[in-house]
């Protein structure tokens, strides 16, 4: 987030502008259209539940008058002294037989029509093993393997209720099949002698509610242990959703009109109605995506939003362009001023906001010209005062030491070696405090640089060699005074404290138009040390000839001659350092 953060602080106003409004734009529609969908999915949702609870409550009335068709057949059938006759009486003759069936016959086909306008077949089977069907088709099983059922074994451990369940054929078919069952009781002897069922084929217990159900609509028929015996998906058919059972009991429970869930998994509103006659539940599945895209055309909404926000992006744009177009041309004729170049005025014009601008940015031009020539005329008197203090401060304690050291040299009666002491510290003092030119030539700063290290020998002793290579077309160039001598000092007295000896090589050469200057010493070397960095200055510098230090040497060369030129060093312990001095060339 903060690089984004930083990438975006780092962008121009209008780019600025334009992104904030083009997010707000996005961000705001974005938000309207949520809105308005969820707000729209809501409605539909509270409209669509009360809709489809009046249909659930029309198909419970389809399944109520099935299920009084049913509870007829059934009173019908326990009331009639021929079909408990035709169930309970044992063997006769064939006459007696004969009559019995034809009684049984009539009563049923009597019964049948109660039932003419539902595709039921009826069967009954008695306890001397008599069947009899209507349509053998529902139901192609003898009075044995009927007993042994499961819906005949639960009708007759509740033989006041018909008993509703589903079973599949014993064909090669296996079609799926509803039945209603009722044991048959004789009240007066209080005794089983035969069980009615009533059965339908699931795609005709369907019409019930297959009127009412479309694409992405649905209706399954569940039984009390959570198994869809019925819906217009016939994929369904036969599967167990207990999860859906548990919607359907919360509902009828709390008296909810409906839920939203996730069911088959697509997301869907769930409507629900209990028949308590069947022990089903009519469960109305409803798939939010598919109803709601046929109510909402998301395209079309989509793109319509789309051409809105994108005129809206257009117009932002081009106002916002406008706006900023007066400030981006001041701030590129602004970053085409180089920082030398104070003299490049830019035109006042474009909006009132540019024009201000334009009249401070000119007047602060002509503040800079003042400021500047101020300032170079003060760093001017500021360097050569600088210069002439640092000349003059010679360190007291390098002239005590030398004039000690030709002391000695004279008592010693070394009186050669002390006039040469005394001819190099004169001539050394001569060039630095005696000439106020600010610059020498690389013949005379060589000369000083063999003068100081003469001196150093006759103090030190000549454990630490020195050498000089001048290129013969670089003697008579110019240099700033003491700008080498710094180096050397330092490669004396911090460049071989852990070695005994060592030789330092000063070099001066032309490269192009510069003067390069080079001090190399096979000294210590300085740990840590990068291209470009000043060497730190001794703490200790009683010994040391001038004030100057070497860390000044590069801000000196940078302020009098700007850059590329300075000083850049280059070391490896244990190696040595090598000190690059790039200079001009300055013929006078």
């Amino acid at each position: 987030m903060k690089k984004w953060m930083n990438a975006f602080s780092r962008l121009g106003l209008f780019p600025k502008l334009f992104l904030v409004m083009f997010v707000s734009i996005i961000l705001v529609s974005v938000l309207i259209l949520w809105t308005s969908i969820h707000m729209s999915t809501k409605l539909f949702t509270e409209t669509f539940s009360i809709t489809n609870s009046k249909v659930l409550s029309q198909i419970k009335t389809n399944f109520e008058s099935f299920n009084d068709a049913i509870a007829a057949v059934s009173n019908n059938v326990s009331q009639s002294g021929a079909i408990r006759g035709y169930l309970s009486e044992g063997e006769g003759d064939s006459l007696t037989m004969a009559k019995s069936y034809y009684n049984m016959r009539e009563t049923m086909d009597r019964i049948q029509s109660i039932t003419e306008s539902y595709e039921v077949g009826i069967t009954i089977s008695g306890i001397n093993g008599r069947t009899y069907s209507t349509d053998r088709s529902h139901l192609r099983l003898s009075a044995d393997e009927l007993k042994e059922q499961p819906i005949t074994l639960e009708a007759a451990a509740s033989p006041n209720r018909i008993i509703f369940d589903d079973y599949q054929t014993n064909d090669e078919t296996a079609q799926q099949m509803i039945s209603a069952t009722k044991a048959l009781t004789d009240r007066a002897q209080n005794r089983l002698y035969g069980t009615l069922y009533v059965t339908m084929r699931e795609n005709a217990f369907r019409q019930f509610y297959s009127s009412f159900t479309s694409r992405g609509n649905d209706v399954v028929i569940l039984n009390d242990a959570g198994e869809i015996v019925s819906s217009n998906r016939e994929e369904w058919i036969g599967t167990t959703q207990l999860e859906l059972l548990t919607y359907a009991r919360e509902m009828n429970n709390e008296s909810v009109k409906g839920v939203n869930a996730r069911v088959m998994d697509q997301d869907s509103v769930v409507l629900s109605e209990y028949l308590p006659f069947y022990r089903f539940y009519i469960v109305n599945v409803v798939d939010k995506d598919l109803a709601m895209g046929q109510l909402i055309d998301m395209k079309t909404i989509a793109l319509i939003c789309a051409a809105i926000v994108a005129g809206a992006l257009i117009l932002v744009f081009l106002i916002t362009n406008q706006i900023t177009k007066s400030l981006r041309r001041l701030v590129k004729q602004m970053s085409n001023i180089t920082k030398s170049d104070l003299d490049n005025y830019i035109p006042v014009s474009g909006s009132y906001e540019s024009r201000q601008l334009g009249h401070a940015y000119n007047y602060m031009l002509d503040e800079l010209h003042d400021y500047v020539d101020q300032l170079v005329l003060t760093q001017r008197e500021q360097r050569n005062a600088e210069l002439a203090a640092l000349q003059s401060q010679i360190n007291p304690h390098f002239l005590y030491n030398t004039l000690a050291s030709v002391k000695v040299l004279v008592q010693q009666g070394n009186k050669d070696r002390a006039a040469e002491t005394i001819n190099a510290l004169i001539s050394l003092l001569q060039n630095t405090i005696s000439n106020v030119s600010e610059t020498i030539t690389v013949e005379q700063e060589v000369e000083n640089l063999k003068n100081y290290v003469f001196i150093n020998h006759v103090r030190y002793g000549g454990r630490i060699k020195a050498a000089f290579y001048v290129a013969p077309d670089c003697t008579h160039y110019h240099v700033p005074k003491l700008v080498i001598q710094p180096f050397i000092e330092n490669a004396f007295f911090h460049g071989f404290i852990s070695k005994e000896t060592g030789t330092i090589h000063v070099m001066v050469s032309r490269a192009g138009e510069s003067l390069i200057c080079e001090i190399m010493d096979n000294g210590d070397g300085i740990e840590g040390f990068s291209m470009g960095e000043s060497l730190p200055n001794p703490k200790n510098n009683r010994q040391l000839f001038s004030g100057i230090g070497i860390r000044n040497v590069h801000d000196r060369i940078e302020l009098l001659y700007g850059a590329p030129y300075g000083v850049t060093i280059m070391s490896k312990p244990g190696e040595g350092t090598r000190v690059t001095v790039t200079l001009p060339l300055i013929t006078s």
